[in-house]
């Protein structure tokens, strides 16, 4: 499939996972502390994605891995590893007691994340844009963790998962639950509401760069064409459309200025999701909760091997 720049997946937190498991298999207290940091590390990053506050980030990851620790004899697949804590981790963010003040409850339509004939105006008088346009600076990486804050729970978990953990469309299935199909069309409309909420302040350049062959903006009549498309654009940059879907597709970008123009803001907030930091807990409170957790793992061994 040409053109689809999004298809593989990755996990910056795998091989965290991965170097976890050699060093609990090494047993000694300074390996089982540098693995129990890892873990730390890797449940309060995602926790602090979905939670948004750091308090509760900290008391996910304090309850996961107290959750936990009795079962990390038994792993030896990072991969099963990494879905049984985000599995846990998840549980307990969605019993946070301070929700999101921004997120709404309902289901979020299709329809209203699309963009309207005037937004398809002002985004064909802009030209087309590189992804580097619509970044946004160091300084303020705050919007984007408003954004993801707006959106319903059982959507911000879909693309904190995806996007930003780098995890896989099955194994976000296997972790929320939901069929691969319906994990598909939750991430498409969160990255959908995410990009809408970071476009409230993105300023299009003065300097116009025409798309060759394409009209400034969408003409009435193809609007609903226009519309049709943008169903599938998260499976286009996934690389999940079938050759005949995808090259319709193609022949319709290449000759409309304004549904280019979305695909690559569209595109540009998935990289900002799968770029942002992953923020680290303070030390004191899991140095203290990793020594308790070391003689935790150790009984939990012992058990094991008794047969117990």
């Amino acid at each position: 499939m040409a053109g689809a720049p999004h298809g593989a997946t990755f996990n910056p937190m795998r091989s965290e996972i991965e170097r976890a498991i050699v060093l609990l298999r090494r047993g000694d207290d300074a390996a089982l502390e540098n693995a129990l940091a890892l873990l730390q590390n890797t449940v309060f990053s995602f926790s602090m994605k979905v939670c948004g506050q750091r308090e509760d980030a900290e008391d996910t990851m304090q309850e996961v891995l107290v959750k936990s620790v009795s079962h990390l004899p038994k792993f030896d697949s990072a991969r099963a590893l990494l879905v049984w804590l985000y599995k846990v981790a998840k549980n307990r963010c969605l019993m946070s007691r301070r929700r999101s003040k921004f997120a709404p409850s309902q289901e979020l339509s299709l329809e209203a994340l699309m963009p309207d004939r005037q937004e398809l105006e002002q985004l064909g008088a802009s030209g087309s844009i590189n992804p580097e346009m619509f970044a946004i600076r160091s300084e303020e990486a705050w919007r984007l963790r408003e954004a993801i804050q707006k959106l319903p729970p059982q959507y911000r978990i879909v693309l904190v998962l995806r996007d930003m953990e780098g995890l896989s469309d099955d194994e976000v299935a296997e972790i929320t639950g939901l069929r691969s199909v319906n994990v598909r069309v939750r991430l498409h409309r969160a990255r959908l509401f995410v990009r809408k909420e970071l476009m409230k302040v993105w300023k299009p350049s003065d300097r116009k760069s025409v798309v060759p062959g394409a009209s400034p903006a969408a003409e009435p009549q193809r609007a609903g064409h226009c519309k049709a498309m943008f169903a599938e654009l998260s499976n286009y940059l996934d690389e999940q459309l079938d050759d005949s879907l995808c090259a319709q597709l193609e022949q319709h970008l290449n000759g409309c200025g304004p549904c280019k123009t979305f695909l690559a803001t569209l595109k540009a907030t998935i990289e900002q999701c799968r770029n942002s930091p992953a923020e680290s807990p303070t030390e004191q409170r899991p140095l203290k909760l990793r020594k308790q957790l070391v003689q935790d793992y150790r009984r939990a061994t012992a058990a094991l091997k008794s047969g117990s």
